[in-house]
Order: structure tokens, then sequence, then C-alpha cells
């Protein structure tokens, strides 16, 4: 088991949980009320930092339920922050586009994470052919 030492920024969010056998993803909650007009773009603050241990990656994206529930998107739809960014002021942000008027809330679940270890070194070896049967180029169905 990995420990990951946590700061947060708010005594008014809950505390970050993983739940065994549940999913590899945690849950990150806005760390203020937020209101946003349509084409308003905010850096949402999630009122955590962290230090990631060495050679770890956090991946950071909307809960499948963010666009359905506060029309936001998230503008860099993926967030990676390594380990790095572990500072006393490095806090996460979710950068967020507005589709709609919303209003987002303390405590709202708005996206989530988890940790990854870095992409080991690796290299490219041109060929002619692959040894795999050939699908037909277009996704898992072979069509257009």
């Amino acid at each position: 088991m990995e420990t990951i030492r946590i700061k947060y920024f708010s005594d008014k969010i809950e505390k970050l949980t993983y739940i065994e056998n549940k999913s590899d993803w945690i849950d990150l909650r806005a760390a203020k009320d937020v209101s946003l007009k349509k084409g308003e773009f905010a850096l949402i603050p999630l009122g955590v930092a962290m230090e990631l241990p060495e050679g770890y990656e956090a991946h950071v994206v909307p809960r499948s339920s963010t666009f359905k529930n506060f029309g936001i998107i998230q503008t860099n739809h993926m967030g990676v922050i390594d380990e790095s960014y572990a500072g006393d002021n490095d806090q996460w942000f979710m950068p967020a586009l507005a589709v709609r008027d919303t209003e987002i809330h303390l405590n709202d679940r708005i996206c989530q994470f988890r940790i990854m270890k870095h992409q080991p070194i690796i290299e490219f070896c041109e060929t002619e052919s692959l040894s795999n049967p050939d699908r037909g180029g277009h996704g898992s169905t072979g069509k257009a």
C-alpha cells in the first residue's frame, strides 16, 4: 500500500477516501461555491495538494455525471499532475468551461483521479508488418 501525504486547503470539504474493491478512481470535490454563465471559464479549486510518490503522476478527469449534472467540461480533458507539483501552495484545480448557466456547490463531486506510474522508457521499432490480424483499421468493428 502506498501512503500519500495530503494537505487540505479547507476544513469544509469532505476528506478523500479510497473505497477498496469499488473503483481505482477517487472523487474530488469543489472546495467553494462557483457560479458560471454559459461560455464562462473557471479554475475550480479542489481543496487539496499532495506529495505523490517518486515516479508517479495523478490523472484527473471529470466524473461520468459531471456534464449531465453541472453542464461543464474539463478544458484540458485530462489533467496530469506529476510528483514535482507538491508544494504547500500547489492546490489542485479543475479547469472548467460552462456550456450552460450552472451552480457548483462546496463539496459537489466534480472530478476524479487515480495515481499511475510514469510511462517506462520505450523504443520504437519500425516494421513493414505487424503480427496481429488485420481488423479493417476502424476501431473494433473494422467498419467506417
